[in-house]
């Protein structure tokens, strides 16, 4: 799994380096507010996947 993770950030990386080059903007929020939004969303995603099976199942 860490791998993955670390494969996501790499890519991640070098397309908001390549981004940089070519002079577009980024396709991400620029700000940690943003980014934080998206975690959210993904959390409440797994939230929702655990007490659906743990609850409902």
């Amino acid at each position: 799994m860490w791998q993955e993770v670390l494969l996501a950030l790499l890519a991640g990386a070098i397309v908001g380096f390549l981004f940089g080059v070519i002079k577009l903007p980024i396709p991400a929020p620029p700000a940690l507010p943003g980014v934080m939004g998206i975690f959210g969303v993904y959390l409440g995603f797994k939230l929702f996947q655990w007490v659906s099976t743990n609850f409902f199942a």
